[in-house]
């Protein structure tokens, strides 16, 4: 048996870490630059973009031997340092090597995120790091340093009291809020823990955990050439493998429904669950076709109970489904079965007043087996598109 306790303040609640963030002068306001470091090297267990152009400091990082340790991560934001081709990984290695004068380095690790197509400005980046406290534990300052459209920070962290007496702490830090899709969504989430675990525990559970998390949403359905998940740990405490994973789980579904919340101009959360499938994988593939189709999420931000956008979409991802058989409704109200096709006045009122709602879910029964899949979505606004539009600014 073991207590899940929230605690604030994030990362600061893990022993054997430093952290924080500073303005490099990348962006005019707000941190840009961060870092997390320990005095002993800490393991890592990382999971990448599927996206075929991965960018430079992934590239850098796969250079290491498999199950290697770090003691320091550089985090940085407005430049992606993607398709820089071989010079974008030297300029990496440029930067550790001279880093390297002031502060001892093992297996460095560079994270970067923002504009695809620039090469790093190492001298601006090698000059602001003379302004880092690497004693500071400010986990706000690390957060913050990764952000770009995001508005609002995301971080979590809770304490896990076994019933030996013993506990161990886990807290992430996490961006991101367009380029989001269920491919491992676009985004930098670093996980620190002092539990001590194994490498072979700690890339199981978080391959599972991204799957049924991260891998599960969609603001916009692209896939970033950057998107970062890892786990890192200072193995300082006790762990308990089911423990852990049940933490694990809990804190990468609730980052993840944040990616979702703070969608690019997004206003609505909602969960499309698809049961009845043949099998996981067709309900797995409906429902991410729901999540990421341009119909279903604007006219769920015009509030429009249009289901036939639902239905079709359904249809096109090529699950096994048949009109007669499906049931469409939004939370508890009915809006499509083969009896009903076309929705009468009050369940129209109905399902419209349950899309004003912030959040809410849209479930499709296609009663054809008995595997389900829950994906989740948001509306896409007029906001996305001025934001896209003038990224580079």
């Amino acid at each position: 048996m073991f207590d899940i306790i929230p605690l604030k303040n994030g990362l600061e609640n893990v022993e054997g870490f430093y952290f924080d963030g500073i303005n490099s002068g990348f962006k005019k306001n707000g941190n840009d630059l961060g870092f997390i470091r320990s005095d002993k090297p800490f393991l890592v267990s990382a999971i990448f973009t599927s996206n075929k152009f991965k960018a430079a400091p992934i590239r850098h990082f796969m250079r290491y031997e498999c199950g290697f340790k770090s003691n320091f991560i550089l985090l940085n934001s407005k430049n992606a340092n993607s398709m820089t081709g071989k010079k974008g990984i030297d300029d990496i290695d440029e930067i550790f090597a001279k880093l390297g004068q002031k502060i001892s380095l093992i297996n460095p690790i560079m994270s970067s995120t923002g504009v695809i197509g620039y090469r790093l400005k190492k001298d601006k980046i090698l000059k602001a790091t003379e302004n880092f406290d690497f004693t500071a534990r400010n986990s706000n300052g690390a957060a913050t340093s990764i952000m770009t459209t995001d508005t609002i920070k995301k971080e979590l962290a809770f304490r896990i009291d076994l019933d030996n007496g013993e506990h161990f702490n886990i807290a992430a830090i996490c961006k991101g809020a367009g380029m989001i899709n269920p491919a491992l969504a676009t985004m930098l989430c670093y996980i620190l823990t002092d539990a001590e675990i194994s490498q072979s525990d700690a890339d199981e559970l978080l391959k599972k955990a991204v799957n049924q998390s991260f891998n599960c949403v969609s603001v916009d359905g692209d896939t970033s050439t950057n998107d970062t998940v890892m786990i890192l740990s200072s193995c300082t405490r006790a762990y308990d493998k089911n423990a852990f994973e049940t933490a694990l789980n809990l804190i990468t579904k609730e980052l993840s429904l944040l990616l979702v919340k703070d969608g690019e101009g997004s206003h609505k959360l909602v969960a499309f669950e698809v049961s009845g499938a043949a099998n996981i994988n067709e309900a797995e593939k409906a429902a991410k076709a729901l999540a990421n189709s341009p119909l279903v999420k604007t006219a769920i931000f015009g509030e429009d109970p249009n289901w036939g956008r639902i239905a079709s979409t359904i249809g096109a991802s090529g699950v096994i489904c048949d009109e007669e058989k499906l049931v469409i409704k939004y939370d508890d109200v009915i809006v499509y079965d083969i009896n009903h096709p076309e929705l009468d006045d009050e369940r129209e009122e109905k399902a419209h007043k349950i899309m004003q709602k912030d959040e809410f879910k849209i479930s499709c029964d296609l009663s054809i087996g008995n595997a389900c899949f829950t994906a989740y979505g948001c509306d896409l606004s007029y906001d996305y598109v001025k934001i896209n539009a003038d990224y580079r600014s």
